[in-house]
């Protein structure tokens, strides 16, 4: 339903990993597993601990194997199984650097005093949603401050505005466009030129 994309882009590795191992549950119909494996493919894959789950399901495997693996008997040893990936394409270099116009709104209708404020932030094309939030927060630091917290999935979001969100709470700050969740975190998503980019606080 979701042309092979299962949970979002952080999710694809254990899942991949999961429906590998349960693959023999799924008979006598195989699970067809090439629409996820191109949604991975054409992923840019940047943070470790990404990686570190998608890697193992590229090559047929999942953690479960590791407690089987004979180091020692496949030092040596070529891949049983070899992997055929699409080209790594080569973007050519440009002079100058072309700007694009994001629109980013932050939104609180659940705690305190309630607040919609709405920015309009040039960036270099190419530019994350981290390095939009930043531009924002120069541009207007009262309204548009915020931090973060490093994660193995990169920086997470903890405040904006001076809110915070809490575990207590159940409250955190949610990242959507055109109606929809992000499949990245801000340290990777990339927006488009025209894009209209809303933090939602909210509870789960």
């Amino acid at each position: 339903e979701r042309n092979g994309m299962i949970g979002n882009i952080y999710s694809m590795g254990l899942a991949l990993q999961a429906l590998e191992a349960t693959r023999k549950f799924y008979a006598p119909r195989e699970w067809d597993c090439a629409q996820a494996f191109s949604v991975v493919y054409s992923h840019d894959y940047q943070q470790p601990m990404a990686i570190a789950q998608v890697l193992p399901a590229l090559v047929g495997r999942t953690y479960l194997d590791a407690a089987g693996l004979d180091c020692a008997a496949t030092k040596n040893a070529s891949p049983g199984r070899q992997l055929s990936l699409p080209p790594v394409p080569t973007l050519p270099l440009s002079p100058c650097t072309d700007l694009i116009t994001v629109q980013y709104s932050i939104i609180n209708t659940i705690q305190g005093q309630h607040f919609n404020h709405s920015i309009t932030v040039q960036v270099p094309s190419g530019s994350t949603l981290l390095q939009v939030m930043e531009v924002a927060a120069k541009e207007d630091p009262e309204t548009f401050s915020f931090q973060t917290e490093q994660t193995f999935w990169g920086p997470y979001v903890t405040s904006i505005h001076g809110l915070a969100g809490s575990t207590e709470d159940r409250t955190y700050w949610w990242f959507i466009s055109a109606g929809n969740a992000l499949d990245e975190g801000v340290g990777t998503y990339k927006p488009h030129n025209g894009e209209h980019i809303q933090a939602i606080f909210r509870t789960y």
